[in-house]
């Protein structure tokens, strides 16, 4: 099979076109066509030598996602749902705002971390995406919402990237990185690092790589300030721990672009949204906690996420007047606090509801449903 151009960064374009015979500028060039002017087509490379042209014919090509569907929310968010093949589909999200266009990108297809409260996880994993799947989706939209909304050539459609899509990013990390690495190259999408987010439900190493290898925004599922609730609600945690979570969001500061972490925390009814979890969380990001003594204080940011109902959870949505009582604890002790607005739900797209279409190879619903029986969450909400 011919290779996708999607799959490189410019440094694995450039030894790809040296296996060609051909220099590094001439990747640099390429990598252009590919990425800032959206071409698919080796023909339409006009400043690229025809000899070369014509190898690239011969051996390489940009494979595009195909889109099975495309549906707009009377909000204006936009969900494309892509075939990756084998009966799986992910989806990709777009959201435009007064500032800042934010395009939400899938790292799997489905996801093996199987918190309670998310829709992707109840659905299993069947794989991960490749590099080519995690850029195609931007590549796709970028060139997609230029072309509908009449942009000039230069001006961006997506200026923010956040994988919060379906997966989990870290657990995809070899093709993750090249993939942020092309969004961040001002020879490719020219991002940020403040601008693209990985989202992580807490895997403590691959945090502590990143941090070395490509640091960007950080944000991470806390959904708890202990690890009696967390076990129970995102069962990575069992592995590490919130104190050892913690102490790796302070070591990914000393090279992050942002000084702080933001924690996305959903509002569960009755499980995590009383005043008494919101003051212990106060208390864990402050140091004062038993479990967060040795880390001490953690520069962040909260972002409480209304959840969005689905049958299998067995959870309801915290009601408005808690999620503010929530967050006026955490503002009170001078701690940034968001209520983030629901958006694209009339067509399946807030967070927590991407689920697309997965051929699961884990046994995952009856796994969850097992859980949820052994693990009742209200006496995980009680202990301490």
């Amino acid at each position: 099979m011919a290779a996708n151009l999607l799959d490189f960064d410019l440094e694995g374009l450039a030894a790809f076109c040296d296996g060609l015979g051909e220099k590094r500028f001439r990747a640099t060039q390429l990598y252009r066509w590919i990425h800032q002017k959206g071409a698919g087509d080796f023909a339409a490379m006009s400043d690229l030598a025809k000899s070369l042209r014509t190898k690239l014919a011969e051996v390489a090509e940009v494979r595009a996602l195909p889109l099975i569907s495309e549906h707009v929310s009377t909000d204006g968010t936009t969900k494309w749902l892509f075939d990756v093949g084998h009966g799986n589909a992910v989806e990709t999200v777009f959201i435009p705002e007064a500032d800042r266009g934010t395009l939400c990108v899938s790292s799997q297809a489905g996801c093996a971390v199987g918190c309670r409260f998310c829709s992707t996880g109840h659905q299993g994993f069947s794989r991960n995406l490749t590099t080519g799947e995690i850029v195609g989706q931007l590549w796709f939209a970028e060139h997609r919402l230029r072309r509908s909304l009449g942009l000039a050539e230069g001006e961006r459609a997506i200026d923010n990237v956040v994988m919060m899509g379906m997966g989990e990013p870290l657990q995809n990390y070899a093709a993750l990185v090249p993939a942020l690495r092309t969004m961040l190259d001002d020879h490719g999408y020219g991002l940020s690092r403040r601008r693209v987010t990985v989202s992580t439900s807490g895997m403590v190493t691959m945090i502590d790589r990143l941090r070395e290898d490509c640091p960007v925004a950080l944000a991470v599922s806390l959904h708890a300030p202990n690890d009696a609730l967390r076990d129970a609600l995102v069962p990575l945690n069992r592995k590490d721990g919130i104190e050892a979570l913690l102490d790796a969001c302070v070591r990914y500061l000393d090279k992050a672009p942002r000084d702080f972490v933001t924690f996305e925390y959903c509002m569960l009814d009755g499980v995590n949204d009383t005043p008494e979890l919101a003051h212990e969380l106060v208390q864990l990001v402050s140091g004062q906690a038993p479990a967060s003594r040795r880390v001490g204080r953690v520069p962040c940011k909260f972002n409480l996420i209304p959840f969005n109902p689905f049958p299998a959870s067995g959870l309801k949505r915290s009601p408005r007047e808690r999620v503010l009582a929530f967050a006026q604890v955490l503002q009170d002790a001078g701690i940034v606090t968001t209520i983030r607005k629901t958006r694209g739900d009339d067509i399946d797209a807030a967070c927590g509801q991407l689920a697309g279409e997965v051929q699961d190879r884990t046994g995952a619903p009856a796994r969850l449903a097992r859980r949820r029986e052994l693990i009742p969450i209200a006496v995980a909400g009680a202990a301490r």
